[in-house]
């Protein structure tokens, strides 16, 4: 178990996303008609595909898909292989945990990308093949604000703009496990505050180093 508790924690976060975007597109139309609050109009249910990257965004050639999803294949194997590295190596168990998340969602959109295409039949129009070329389920959405930019901010001003992430349990993993990666950096990475490194200093300064 000293590897596999944080592989089955990843396994958990791939369950738990795949379980809920099955749920989701067996169970609710897709787009505004389906849409279900639950927290007034601020946190919703809503069905959406997502043909790229976070946000919508997609590489703009032809194959642009496929390399996106022929990243996220060798990002999965490197995201596992540094997960098992930094339990060999003894590294601070959170950010063990932390990687572990981001592993379970890296693989749970992977999924998406590689099968959907085929499972789903929602490869984009005019995608050269259902494989790899799936499209990711959405369905959280927090609608935090939509309107007119004001007009005294640089390029945006006055211009309609709508701030309304919507995104999946694996997202919410990766996003989870980054954030608290970057919260806790001094903790993981730092080696000031090392016993071993405030051994050596005490030592140095009482050699008159």
């Amino acid at each position: 178990m000293k590897y596999g508790k944080y592989y089955l924690a990843a396994l958990a976060v791939i369950i738990l996303d795949q379980a809920v975007k099955l749920i989701v597109h067996y169970n609710m139309e897709m787009g505004l008609p389906g849409e279900i609050h639950l927290i007034g109009d601020w946190l919703k249910l809503h069905y959406t595909l997502n043909p790229g990257m976070a946000f919508g965004v997609e590489l703009g050639s032809e194959y642009g898909k496929l390399m996106l999803t022929l990243f996220r294949l060798v990002a999965m194997f490197g995201i596992g292989y540094y997960l098992y590295y930094l339990v060999k190596h003894r590294a601070p168990k959170g950010l063990i945990w932390c990687i572990a998340l981001i592993l379970g969602g890296a693989i749970g959109n992977l999924i998406d990308s590689t099968f959907y295409g085929v499972w789903f039949d929602n490869a984009p129009y005019g995608s050269s093949t259902p494989w790899f070329h799936g499209q990711v389920i959405d369905m959280f959405y927090i609608d935090i604000w939509e309107g007119i930019v004001p007009h005294w901010i640089p390029l945006l001003g006055g211009k309609p703009m709508s701030l309304w992430p919507i995104f999946n349990v694996a997202d919410s993993a990766i996003f989870i496990g980054v954030l608290l990666i970057l919260f806790n950096q001094k903790r993981f990475f730092g080696t000031d505050d090392a016993p071993e490194h405030k051994n050596q200093t005490t030592i140095e300064q009482q050699q008159g180093l």
